[in-house]
């Protein structure tokens, strides 16, 4: 009889499970003595053949992975709720380089907007202070994971010790994890379509500082999605009015007859962090949270 091995056969969420779990078995595969058949890609273990999963008839395959590894690690940290910061990689420290200027009146106004990255810091530090009232788990911060307001709003939480969610995605240059996110919580996508679920699978407030086209991505899709019903009409506030005023005419657009009159009542202008906390705290504190109101979807 062969020689017997004893293992636990609970799992960590306590089911009872006799099956070989799949990291064994990765194990014992990658033993085997290699031979022209054993080295062959044919016989690698699907799971772990990335260059099997990175075939373009795995792509919902792919999806699917993307959408439930963040989920799997943020509900066993914990994590209920979140406070979404979407804002500019370009925008520079006070002090710092502008470092993405292309011109001299690009380096103006770069420098003259590191005024939102210390908002931006500020704001993710009172966030941060009323998670720590209930252990991290609600009101967390979570960013793109990169430079500028996102660094911002990760140091600031980590300047006080709390953590802070990074979603980072893979493209050619601006996107590298700040050093501020927390390592454990600090994810990478391919895809933008799950990457966008994510900021907003848990969001109580999503917050807006000024920023280029992502930035405006991320806003139109938020605003939308409260706009048709889609999701539930929790805070959504821009830093910086003059900003937003001058490159979007919100009013416009509902004098056009495109969106309706008050679509425009979905956002609210703040110039500063405690004025975006203020309003976040009077919603829930004058709003049961398991009732949030959805916008009707009839346009």
């Amino acid at each position: 009889m062969a020689r017997m091995k004893k293992r636990n056969l609970r799992r960590k969420d306590g089911v009872w499970d006799p099956l070989v779990d799949s990291r064994q078995a990765r194990a014992r595969a990658a033993g085997v003595p290699q031979t022209p058949q054993s080295m062959s890609p044919s016989y690698r273990l699907a799971y772990t053949d990335d260059d099997f999963l990175s075939r373009e008839e795995l792509r919902p395959v792919r999806l699917q992975l993307e959408l439930l590894k963040p989920e799997m690690i943020l509900s066993e940290r914990g994590i209920n709720s979140t406070i979404v910061m979407f804002g500019g990689a370009r925008i520079p420290e006070p002090g710092g380089d502008a470092w993405a200027a292309r011109n001299e009146t690009q380096r103006k106004n770069l420098t003259a907007a590191s005024i939102y990255y210390e908002e931006a810091r500020k704001f993710s530090q009172l966030c941060s202070q009323h998670s720590a009232e209930s252990g991290y788990t609600e009101y967390v911060v979570v960013t793109g994971g990169g430079p500028g307001v996102m660094e911002a709003g990760n140091r600031g939480a980590a300047e006080i010790g709390a953590p802070s969610i990074g979603l980072n995605i893979v493209l050619p240059h601006e996107q590298a994890p700040n050093r501020f996110v927390t390592p454990e919580l600090s994810f990478n996508f391919h895809y933008f379509a799950i990457r966008k679920m994510h900021f907003l699978l848990r969001a109580k407030a999503v917050v807006v500082f000024p920023g280029g086209f992502g930035t405006l991505d991320e806003l139109f899709e938020t605003i939308t999605l409260m706009q048709t019903g889609r999701l539930a009409l929790v805070p959504l506030i821009l830093f910086g009015e003059k900003f937003w005023r001058k490159i979007i005419d919100f009013e416009a657009l509902a004098e056009f007859g495109t969106i309706a009159p008050n679509d425009v009542d979905l956002i609210r202008f703040v110039e500063t962090a405690d004025e975006a906390w203020e309003i976040i705290a009077k919603f829930y504190q004058t709003m049961d949270p398991k009732q949030v109101p959805m916008a009707s979807g009839v346009r």
